[in-house]
């Protein structure tokens, strides 16, 4: 099993920070490596969602909302190869009138997949870092805006 942890803080509100980062129809504009992201069905506080990699692939997923307590959780549906599962909770925190955004995924290679679990760890990792800063930039740009 693989674990990341990668956290930012953005200077914004929590409202701010929750509603724009859970905004789907936008990740292509937040993750680098996404060409489409589409909203295929909403109820409640789950969002069904597809996304397509910049290498062509793509996969459902879906993420819960929880506003109130902070949290978003998030599976991958199908296809799940290249994982065996794919579990993901982004925290937010205030702290001192900012916000610490927290991603922490857990997931676990197929056995059939290109690349170990380590690896993957090691790119999310840094795919990660990358996007937080992405976030942090469009977000804070918008609440100063």
């Amino acid at each position: 099993m693989a674990h990341t942890v990668n956290s930012i803080v953005i200077n914004a509100s929590y409202e701010k920070v929750f509603d724009l980062s859970n905004d789907i129809s936008r990740w292509k504009e937040f993750f680098k490596e996404y060409t489409e992201s589409e909203v295929t069905e909403k109820k409640d506080n789950k969002i069904v969602f597809k996304l397509t990699h910049q290498n062509g692939n793509s996969w459902k997923s879906y993420r819960l909302l929880f506003k109130d307590d902070k949290f978003a959780y998030a599976s991958r549906v199908e296809p799940m190869f290249p994982f065996e599962y794919m579990k993901i909770i982004w925290l937010y925190r205030e702290v001192e009138g900012v916000i610490e955004m927290t991603w922490i995924q857990d997931f676990k290679m197929d056995k059939g997949a290109k690349f170990t679990d380590e690896k993957v760890e090691e790119i999310i990792n840094n795919h990660s870092k990358e996007n937080l800063k992405r976030f942090k930039e469009i977000i804070e740009k918008e609440a100063n805006a």
